[in-house]
Protein backbone atom coordinates (compact mmCIF):
# COMPACT_ATOMS: atom_id res chain seq x y z
CA UNK A 1 0.00 0.00 0.00
CA UNK A 2 1.17 3.49 -0.67
CA UNK A 3 2.10 6.23 2.08
CA UNK A 4 -0.71 8.61 2.53
CA UNK A 5 0.29 11.46 5.00
CA UNK A 6 -2.66 13.78 5.46
CA UNK A 7 -2.50 17.38 4.85
CA UNK A 8 -4.58 20.77 4.47
CA UNK A 9 -5.46 21.73 1.12
CA UNK A 10 -4.98 25.36 2.13
CA UNK A 11 -3.71 27.66 5.19
CA UNK A 12 -3.41 31.39 5.41
CA UNK A 13 -0.03 32.83 4.72
CA UNK A 14 1.70 32.73 7.82
CA UNK A 15 1.21 29.18 8.51
CA UNK A 16 2.12 28.43 5.04
CA UNK A 17 5.74 26.14 5.14
CA UNK A 18 5.42 25.56 8.93
CA UNK A 19 2.67 22.84 9.27
CA UNK A 20 3.68 19.81 10.83
CA UNK A 21 3.11 17.72 7.58
CA UNK A 22 6.67 19.42 6.54
CA UNK A 23 8.46 17.07 8.55
CA UNK A 24 6.61 13.94 7.16
CA UNK A 25 7.33 14.80 3.92
CA UNK A 26 10.96 15.67 4.47
CA UNK A 27 11.94 12.42 6.34
CA UNK A 28 9.99 10.33 3.12
CA UNK A 29 11.93 12.04 0.76
CA UNK A 30 15.09 12.21 2.85
CA UNK A 31 14.63 7.99 3.23
CA UNK A 32 13.30 7.79 -0.89
CA UNK A 33 10.00 6.50 -0.06
CA UNK A 34 7.16 7.46 -2.11
CA UNK A 35 3.92 8.48 -0.49
CA UNK A 36 0.65 10.43 -1.38
CA UNK A 37 -0.95 13.64 0.12
CA UNK A 38 -4.31 13.18 1.41
CA UNK A 39 -5.42 16.49 1.35
CA UNK A 40 -8.40 18.11 4.06
CA UNK A 41 -9.94 21.06 4.49
CA UNK A 42 -12.15 22.38 7.58
CA UNK A 43 -15.60 20.13 6.83
CA UNK A 44 -12.80 16.93 6.63
CA UNK A 45 -11.17 18.07 9.68
CA UNK A 46 -13.95 17.52 11.63
CA UNK A 47 -15.68 14.67 10.46
CA UNK A 48 -16.01 11.55 11.81
CA UNK A 49 -14.05 9.63 9.63
CA UNK A 50 -11.29 11.50 9.77
CA UNK A 51 -11.22 11.97 13.91
CA UNK A 52 -11.06 7.88 13.77
CA UNK A 53 -7.46 8.86 11.63
CA UNK A 54 -6.32 11.65 13.71
CA UNK A 55 -8.59 12.14 17.07
CA UNK A 56 -7.41 15.87 17.48
CA UNK A 57 -8.87 16.61 13.75
CA UNK A 58 -5.02 18.29 13.25
CA UNK A 59 -2.34 16.83 10.43
CA UNK A 60 -0.60 15.13 9.51
CA UNK A 61 -1.85 11.56 10.35
CA UNK A 62 0.04 8.49 8.24
CA UNK A 63 -0.56 4.88 7.16
CA UNK A 64 1.34 2.58 5.11
CA UNK A 65 -1.02 -0.74 4.84
CA UNK A 66 0.87 -1.77 8.22
CA UNK A 67 0.72 1.03 10.22
CA UNK A 68 -1.63 3.72 11.40
CA UNK A 69 -0.58 6.76 13.58
CA UNK A 70 -0.22 10.67 14.21
CA UNK A 71 1.47 13.52 16.12
CA UNK A 72 4.69 14.32 13.50
CA UNK A 73 7.42 13.70 16.16
CA UNK A 74 6.30 9.73 16.09
CA UNK A 75 5.86 9.53 12.68
CA UNK A 76 9.21 10.32 11.86
CA UNK A 77 10.18 8.10 14.63
CA UNK A 78 8.76 5.26 12.96
CA UNK A 79 9.92 6.44 9.64
CA UNK A 80 13.71 6.18 10.97
CA UNK A 81 13.14 2.58 11.90
CA UNK A 82 12.61 2.08 7.83
CA UNK A 83 14.93 3.92 6.54
CA UNK A 84 19.08 4.58 7.43
CA UNK A 85 19.12 7.16 5.77
CA UNK A 86 17.55 8.84 9.25
CA UNK A 87 18.89 7.07 11.80
CA UNK A 88 21.46 4.63 11.62
CA UNK A 89 20.55 0.57 12.32
CA UNK A 90 22.76 0.17 15.52
CA UNK A 91 20.77 0.14 19.03
CA UNK A 92 22.96 2.83 20.70
CA UNK A 93 22.26 4.73 17.15
CA UNK A 94 19.37 4.55 17.02
CA UNK A 95 18.56 5.70 20.60
CA UNK A 96 20.73 8.76 20.61
CA UNK A 97 18.22 9.97 17.49
CA UNK A 98 15.11 9.07 19.50
CA UNK A 99 17.08 10.95 22.66
CA UNK A 100 17.40 14.21 20.26
CA UNK A 101 13.73 13.92 18.51
CA UNK A 102 12.25 14.00 22.10
CA UNK A 103 14.57 17.01 23.01
CA UNK A 104 13.70 19.52 19.89
CA UNK A 105 10.22 18.56 20.83
CA UNK A 106 10.29 18.61 24.57
CA UNK A 107 13.19 21.02 25.59
CA UNK A 108 13.42 23.41 22.74
CA UNK A 109 9.65 23.70 21.35
CA UNK A 110 7.30 24.38 23.64
CA UNK A 111 9.88 27.23 25.01
CA UNK A 112 10.12 28.45 21.57
CA UNK A 113 6.22 28.62 21.19
CA UNK A 114 5.81 30.16 24.18
CA UNK A 115 8.11 33.10 22.98
CA UNK A 116 6.48 33.59 19.89
CA UNK A 117 3.14 33.32 20.58
CA UNK A 118 2.57 34.57 24.39
CA UNK A 119 5.16 37.25 24.07
CA UNK A 120 2.63 39.69 22.59
CA UNK A 121 0.15 39.66 25.74
CA UNK A 122 2.85 38.93 28.28
CA UNK A 123 4.02 41.50 31.18
CA UNK A 124 7.66 42.22 31.11
CA UNK A 125 8.26 39.68 33.96
CA UNK A 126 6.63 37.11 32.18
CA UNK A 127 8.51 38.15 28.75
CA UNK A 128 11.85 38.23 30.83
CA UNK A 129 11.53 34.09 32.24
CA UNK A 130 10.26 33.04 28.64
CA UNK A 131 13.14 34.43 27.19
CA UNK A 132 15.76 33.48 29.95
CA UNK A 133 14.38 29.80 29.86
CA UNK A 134 14.71 29.90 25.57
CA UNK A 135 18.03 30.86 25.60
CA UNK A 136 19.80 28.67 28.17
CA UNK A 137 18.48 26.08 26.00
CA UNK A 138 19.51 27.93 22.71
CA UNK A 139 22.49 28.72 24.66
CA UNK A 140 23.40 24.85 25.48
CA UNK A 141 22.42 23.42 22.08
CA UNK A 142 24.37 26.09 20.77
CA UNK A 143 27.66 24.70 22.95
CA UNK A 144 26.92 21.08 21.84
CA UNK A 145 27.01 22.06 17.51
CA UNK A 146 29.81 24.04 17.98
CA UNK A 147 32.37 22.33 15.77
CA UNK A 148 29.82 19.65 14.60
CA UNK A 149 27.86 19.77 11.34
CA UNK A 150 25.02 17.87 12.70
CA UNK A 151 24.12 16.63 16.12
CA UNK A 152 25.28 13.26 16.12
CA UNK A 153 28.47 13.32 13.13
CA UNK A 154 25.76 13.55 10.13
CA UNK A 155 22.15 13.67 9.57
CA UNK A 156 19.74 11.93 11.19
CA UNK A 157 15.84 12.24 11.98
CA UNK A 158 17.09 14.35 14.98
CA UNK A 159 18.21 17.39 12.96
CA UNK A 160 15.29 17.00 10.67
CA UNK A 161 13.08 17.83 13.94
CA UNK A 162 15.34 20.64 15.31
CA UNK A 163 15.28 21.72 12.35
CA UNK A 164 12.04 22.22 11.96
CA UNK A 165 12.05 23.88 15.19
CA UNK A 166 14.19 26.28 15.37
CA UNK A 167 13.46 27.99 11.66
CA UNK A 168 10.33 29.04 13.63
CA UNK A 169 12.70 31.72 15.62
CA UNK A 170 14.28 33.19 12.29
CA UNK A 171 11.05 35.74 11.90
CA UNK A 172 11.53 37.27 15.52
CA UNK A 173 15.25 37.74 14.97
CA UNK A 174 16.00 35.16 18.31
CA UNK A 175 17.66 32.80 16.08
CA UNK A 176 20.37 35.49 14.77
CA UNK A 177 21.70 36.03 17.67
CA UNK A 178 23.04 32.22 17.89
CA UNK A 179 25.29 32.13 14.62
CA UNK A 180 26.11 28.17 15.12
CA UNK A 181 22.12 27.53 15.42
CA UNK A 182 21.35 29.70 12.35
CA UNK A 183 24.19 28.29 9.96
CA UNK A 184 23.27 24.64 10.86
CA UNK A 185 19.32 25.49 10.52
CA UNK A 186 20.40 27.10 6.76
CA UNK A 187 22.66 23.64 5.99
CA UNK A 188 19.81 21.35 6.93
CA UNK A 189 17.42 23.76 5.03
CA UNK A 190 19.78 23.62 2.22
CA UNK A 191 19.10 19.42 1.67
CA UNK A 192 17.42 18.84 -1.74
CA UNK A 193 14.65 16.58 0.09
CA UNK A 194 13.66 19.21 2.43
CA UNK A 195 13.48 21.65 -0.29
CA UNK A 196 11.28 19.01 -2.48
CA UNK A 197 9.11 18.46 0.72
CA UNK A 198 8.73 22.65 0.89
CA UNK A 199 7.68 22.56 -2.65
CA UNK A 200 5.33 19.58 -2.09
CA UNK A 201 3.75 21.36 0.79
CA UNK A 202 3.53 24.78 -0.70
CA UNK A 203 1.79 23.49 -4.29
CA UNK A 204 -1.25 22.83 -3.26
CA UNK A 205 -1.64 26.08 -1.34
CA UNK A 206 -0.96 27.60 -4.54
CA UNK A 207 -3.26 25.71 -5.98
CA UNK A 208 -6.16 25.98 -3.47
CA UNK A 209 -5.66 29.91 -3.41
CA UNK A 210 -8.79 31.89 -2.38
CA UNK A 211 -9.64 33.85 -5.79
Amino acid sequence: MTIEVSAFRWVPPFAQGYVRDLRVRWALEEAALPYEATLIDGTVQKSAAYREWQPFGQVPAYKDGDVEMFESGAIVLHLATRSEALAPRDAAGHARVTTWVIAALNSIEPFAHNQIHLEADAGAAWKEQVGTSLDRRLAALSAWLDGKEYLEGRFTAGDLIMTTVLRELVDCGTLARYPILDAYRQRCEARPAFGRAMEAQMRPFRENAPA
